[in-house]
């Protein structure tokens, strides 16, 4: 076909030197079909691959030395199975210090407290201490007054009770006043210093977890897949080590032509060959980003997803861009690319000779033009590749 092609490009470019506008070609280099009347399916073939639903990525927490690879590419692992054990001998000193750090922290917190408890026991000690003092100077005075009354003691002896009894009762108020602020003080200090044993016994929680960190483990269940490690390598922090595929099913992602840009939409159906199976899909998501010359497309499918998908597998099958309508057709080939379906090269009832014809198409798939305007059942028109024919308006065909 390669070969026929070229020719006719050296062919046509001779002849265009030598006649102008007119052409002349063997037939049998040519690929002619005919303009029938049929049904049109509405479809545009699909090359899609398989990618999986959700996909979970084993990233290295903490960095060090491949020690142990404990499960391979391919593996179904569970949430929580350890994967591969790395040692990391700075970290573990630095993890060592830290929570040294952090525990003599908590232990000065821990200290404070008890203190502020201790001197709340004081505190209530010592206006007790006084309240006894004034209800014991408060009977030896009434005593003494009696006694000194009567002349049996010396008067110096019930002022000196007095005096004492006086200073306790005025240190009394004093010391319930210190002891309510001193309080006051504590109650807003406690939850203070619970909040920050609390922080440092997280913190000290988090610190010895790097240690738990050199054992990658899995995040979820899954298919192991991408894991690429040797033991005795070593890998920094927030490495990849390898993806986890959820058994959460898969969906298809395919590019398709831009021309079909503004025909495809979410919902679309699809017919998909898996092995020698059709599965049925739909478009549930349009990326309208081209690049180079495609679009991509997710599709999900309706109801089982097939059994043995692997991610990167491809399928093949056909989107639906609507229903199926009867209408003029014409088989397609490499003329599009040339003309767009604006013109072909008609066949004349002799078949001697080919004259060039502005036509109108709608719509087209990988087999078929439906024909809206220009050529009429029966016609036969030259399909195949026109490069060098853009200035051409007739050929005259030989045998």
């Amino acid at each position: 076909m390669t070969g026929i092609v070229l020719l006719g490009i050296v062919t046509a470019k001779t002849f265009r030197a030598t006649r102008g506008h007119t052409l002349h070609m063997p037939l049998a280099m040519l690929t002619i079909a005919r303009v029938t009347r049929g049904t049109f399916h509405d479809f545009v073939p699909l090359h899609a691959q398989v990618i999986a639903l959700d996909t979970t990525y084993l990233d290295a927490l903490e960095g060090g030395r491949v020690e142990r690879i404990l499960a391979q590419a391919g593996d179904a692992v569970v949430a929580g199975q350890p994967l591969v054990e790395l040692s990391n001998t700075e970290l573990e000193l630095d993890v060592l210090d830290r929570e040294g750090r952090l525990i003599e922290s908590i232990t000065q917190l821990q200290a404070y407290q008890t203190q502020l408890e201790q001197n709340r026991i004081n505190n209530q000690k010592a206006l007790a201490q006084i309240d006894y003092n004034i209800v014991r100077l408060s009977r030896s005075l009434g005593r003494r007054t009696q006694l000194a009354a009567k002349g049996l003691e010396p008067v110096e002896t019930r002022e000196t009770v007095q005096d004492e009894l006086d200073y306790d009762s005025k240190l009394q108020p004093l010391q319930a006043q210190s002891n309510q602020k001193q309080e006051e003080l504590r109650l807003r200090q406690l939850p203070q210093i619970q909040s920050q044993i609390e922080k440092l016994q997280e913190d000290l929680r988090i610190t010895h977890g790097k240690l738990d960190n050199l054992t990658v483990r899995a995040p979820v269940s899954g298919l192991l897949t991408a894991l690429d490690l040797k033991a005795g390598e070593n890998r920094n922090r927030g490495e990849r080590f390898a993806e986890i595929t959820p058994n959460t099913g898969y969906k298809l992602s395919a590019a398709v032509d831009e021309y079909y840009l503004r025909r495809v939409r979410t919902g679309r159906s699809a017919a998909v060959e898996v092995g020698d199976k059709t599965y049925h899909a739909a478009v549930t998501r349009l990326y309208p980003q081209v690049k180079d010359g495609t679009f991509s497309v997710d599709l999900a499918f309706d109801q089982q997803t097939p059994a043995g998908l692997l991610p990167g597998q491809t399928v093949q099958g056909k989107l639906s861009l609507g229903e199926d309508t009867t209408g003029l057709l014409l088989p397609a080939g490499a003329f599009l690319e040339r003309t767009g379906g604006d013109w072909v090269f008609v066949l004349g009832s002799d078949r001697a000779s080919a004259q060039r014809r502005r036509i109108k198409i709608g719509r087209r798939n990988a087999d078929q033009v439906e024909i809206l305007g220009g050529l009429r059942p029966g016609d036969e028109v030259i399909t195949s590749d026109y490069t060098g024919l853009e200035g051409i308006e007739r050929i005259e065909l030989g045998r």
